[in-house]
């Protein structure tokens, strides 16, 4: 099983799309946005390459919800980044 860390970037993007849900939405799109990325990272953790290749070197990226992907780095044999809950209504130009 892979180590998963988390980037700053990842952090304040998890943060900034629970403020979102809080604020649109109800507490059921909140945990299902949870429970989701849970699901999501625990595959990630155990067969990292489950999910499709990006252009950037070992990148990868997988839907958490229509709106927000998740990109995350295999860094070795052991970890793995998470990078970004990317928006999937900003640029792309922007995600790294």
């Amino acid at each position: 099983m892979y180590n998963i860390n988390w980037t700053a970037e990842a952090l304040a993007d998890f943060e900034q799309n629970i403020y979102y849900l809080e604020e649109a939405f109800t507490e059921k799109e909140i945990i299902t946005f949870i429970n989701k990325t849970q699901q999501v990272i625990n595959i990630i953790a155990t067969n990292p390459k489950s999910f499709k290749q990006t252009k950037y070197k070992n990148t990868r990226s997988v839907p958490i919800m229509p709106q927000i992907t998740l990109f995350y780095k295999i860094i070795d044999n052991e970890n793995i980044d998470l990078l970004r809950f990317w928006n999937n209504y900003k640029d792309i130009i922007n995600l790294f």
